[in-house]
């Protein structure tokens, strides 16, 4: 059985600069064919996240909560190696917005390299310059490399 766990972090304090020597930028409608074989690359067993097509990729940049300043990607020598893509919920009622990172992956031959963590500093920082001071995730359970990062940056 799955089981996926939601984690929280207050983003009020200030947070590190992002540290890699890859080469941070935001989604184009350009990148789309690279930035989805790298996620069905990544995600190859995910239940959600693997086997996309375009319409998969097209049906979410449709939707109304998405915005390509809040989708990052990652390069290195010009090819995409990792993304954080998010996601702002402003519907709480009496409560500020809440910054999701709705989907973040790192290609296999990148993993321990740091590069998961400055793609995760990117998105907070980018919550953080829109006045939001909460960030929520949710992860499976057994994802055990993303939980020891999450837990490191304070998710709980």
């Amino acid at each position: 059985m799955r089981t996926i766990l939601k984690l929280h972090l207050s983003i009020a304090a200030d947070l590190p600069e992002p540290n890699t020597s890859a080469e941070i930028s935001t989604f184009k409608s350009t990148d789309a064919d690279e930035w989805l074989a790298l996620n069905n690359e990544i995600f190859i067993v995910h239940p959600d996240q693997g086997d996309w097509v375009m319409q998969d990729l097209t049906n979410r940049i449709n939707e109304s909560w998405f915005d390509a300043d809040g989708f990052f990607l990652a390069r290195d020598k010009g090819k995409i190696i990792g993304f954080c893509w998010t996601k702002i919920h402003n519907d709480r009622v009496n409560e500020g917005a809440i910054g999701e990172i709705y989907v973040i992956g790192v290609n296999p031959d990148s993993h321990s390299s740091g590069l998961g963590k400055a793609l995760l500093l990117t998105a907070l920082r980018f919550f953080q310059s829109k006045g939001i001071k909460e960030s929520m995730l949710y992860v499976d359970a057994d994802n055990h490399a993303a939980l020891i990062l999450y837990k490191k940056l304070g998710f709980n």
